[in-house]
């Protein structure tokens, strides 16, 4: 039997009552017609980066989401003025595509190199790093409604991008099944044409590049310290270093009206979020709240020993060891500065 732990970056997670692997969008869409005419529970997993299912599993049909056969990627028109019109199949790797956007000098990807996933999973959570997010060159995201039974095509302001937030995000329960309403099939990216990268915005990074923050440089040497930043964290898939066994960032930056900012908090850094409003880096709370790398090691689930927001598996850890780990670390921020810290991927039959 097949379990979730096979299908996710975390290598937690009980089996699935029912397996269905979709191996392009036109495949995705009749798997899920199926499982809905069925009247079973959906669950769509496609690079399962994002994703902590329990132990007990999924009782319905799991859908797997595939890259597609040729990588799923096709190019409209593309010119100096209007950029690189480029379609992407819902399974497609993200990486994958940035790494074919850099070749083919189609700019505004390259600071979000690395990301392990699909395509499809991106404008979701509107996956950002660095600097960028998805919202900067998507265009538009075509999905099946699984509430209204017919195909829609959402442009960028129909989706009302937040940080790590979108309409497609906080439909995530309002499907017929209590899961996604929402899947997406195809999503479409307006690319720069160039050899040089959207203006560098993380400080991190324009050091590592020599630039000041603002100032451009080129694509191939941007991709390139990225993945040196994520590899140096544990941001870069590798079978062999269980510190990247993780979900990537577990918790999310708080964002908090700067005003009730108490004593404590006073030097933590910040960056403004509109509207009297900052972002605090949760990787600095906890780290202050006396949560190190390595915490909870030689455990089977421990905070990563390269960098303090990925929480990992150290071989044979279960979902619950990963979710009581993660409530030490919540509490330990909670009662160090009062903010409760968010988790990141979506949690399937768990709970903080």
């Amino acid at each position: 039997m097949s379990t979730l732990a096979d299908l996710t970056t975390l290598r937690v997670g009980g089996p699935a009552g029912r397996l269905v692997v979709a191996h392009d969008s036109d495949e995705l869409l009749a798997a899920v017609q199926d499982v809905d005419a069925r009247g079973d529970r959906l669950l769509l997993v496609a690079g399962g980066s994002n994703l902590v299912v329990s132990d007990a599993g999924f009782d319905g049909t799991v859908v797997h989401v595939a890259v597609p056969p040729g990588g799923g990627v096709a190019v409209g028109d593309a010119d100096a003025c209007a950029g690189a019109d480029v379609r992407v199949q819902a399974g497609a790797d993200w990486d994958d595509l940035v790494a074919l956007a850099v070749a083919n000098g189609w700019a505004g990807l390259e600071a979000l190199s690395g990301i392990p996933g699909s395509v499809g999973a991106t404008p979701v959570q509107n996956v950002g790093a660095y600097g960028a997010e998805v919202a900067d060159t998507l265009a538009t995201v075509q999905v099946w409604d699984r509430v209204e039974h017919r195909t829609r095509t959402l442009a960028s302001r129909d989706l009302q991008f937040g940080y790590r937030d979108s309409v497609l995000k906080r439909a995530a329960h309002a499907g017929p099944d209590g899961m996604d309403r929402y899947v997406v099939l195809r999503v479409t990216f307006q690319l720069p044409l160039g050899d040089v990268s959207a203006p560098v915005r993380y400080a991190e990074l324009a050091r590592r590049l020599g630039v000041a923050v603002g100032e451009r440089a080129p694509l191939a040497d941007v991709r390139e310290a990225v993945l040196a930043l994520r590899a140096g964290k544990g941001m870069v898939l590798a079978a062999e270093d269980h510190d990247t066994w993780s979900v990537g960032s577990f918790f999310t930056n708080p964002v908090v009206a700067e005003a009730s900012l108490g004593d404590g908090l006073a030097d933590a850094p910040r960056w403004p979020a509109g509207d009297g409003l900052v972002k605090l880096p949760a990787a600095w709370l906890i780290e202050h709240a006396g949560i190190g790398k390595g915490f909870g090691s030689p455990g089977p689930a421990a905070v990563s020993g390269k960098h303090t927001l990925a929480l990992t598996n150290r071989g044979g850890a279960r979902a619950e060891d990963v979710v009581v780990l993660a409530r030490r670390v919540r509490d330990a921020v909670r009662e160090r500065f009062g903010l409760t810290l968010e988790a990141e991927p979506r949690l399937v039959g768990l709970s903080l």
